[in-house]
């Protein structure tokens, strides 16, 4: 199982939200691209990004701090976050990012999702943000009457390289993961399934990985808190 660090982008600095909301952000740190490069040499093999104003906006915000980062570090690194059609997704990919996370399009425009995957094998995954197992869009700002295992099985054919879960409800609350959810969903289809939200100890992150079935864990306000080491949680994960 492999372990995403995140990084949530929010006017260019390094933040965690609270359960999702832009006004209870806090900030950890104001130079991304070092966070990053701390990240990779803790021996991390990816990197999480995410484009928090973009994903309200639409559009990409934080683009300069995303090719900050893509500059400083080597391991390849995932963006989500207001990539909403195929010329934002193609000028990514250009720019070195190894995968893009598709979310609100998932749902608004499934065809584009598929298109992309076709067209770049390797290189697309699915955002499913959910609350109470209903999926939320634009930045988990308008929820929808989609069920997240329903919209993980329209893309099944896809081609998309992974599915990142995300429980809104559990996201920078450190209260742990929703293991029994995330399992559910990843038994539920055959594309990789990467939990995010909650995850916030060594235990988490064991408890997960006994599943046999969840594909990798993202993890950002623990690690900055301190509460989880990055070192021993990669070196736990390879025993």
């Amino acid at each position: 199982m492999i372990l995403y660090p995140a990084i949530d982008l929010k006017d260019g600095a390094c933040v965690r939200l609270l359960r999702g909301d832009m006004d209870k952000a806090t900030v950890f740190g104001t130079d991304p691209a070092a966070q990053a490069k701390a990240f990779e040499d803790a021996g991390c093999e990816w990197v999480h990004l995410v484009d928090l104003n973009g994903a309200f906006a639409g559009q990409p915000v934080n683009a300069a701090a995303v090719e900050a980062i893509l500059a400083r570090i080597a391991v390849p690194a995932q963006l989500g976050g207001g990539i909403r059609d195929m010329a934002t997704i193609e000028r990514w990919l250009s720019k070195g990012l190894a995968r893009v996370i598709l979310g609100t399009v998932a749902v608004e425009n499934p065809d584009l999702v598929r298109e992309a995957a076709r067209s770049f094998p390797g290189q697309i995954a699915v955002g499913i943000d959910a609350r109470k197992g209903r999926v939320a869009t634009k930045g988990w700002a308008e929820e929808t009457d989609v069920m997240a295992a329903d919209l993980a099985r329209r893309f099944e054919d896809a081609g998309v390289a992974a599915i990142i879960y995300t429980d809104i409800d559990r996201d920078g609350a450190m209260g742990g993961p929703n293991i029994e959810a995330t399992e559910a969903l990843a038994r539920a289809v055959t594309i990789p399934v990467i939990a995010s939200g909650g995850v916030s100890s060594l235990a988490d992150l064991v408890a997960l990985k006994e599943t046999g079935v969840i594909a990798g864990a993202i993890s950002g306000r623990a690690l900055y808190d301190g509460a989880l080491d990055l070192k021993k949680a990669l070196a736990a994960l390879k025993a």
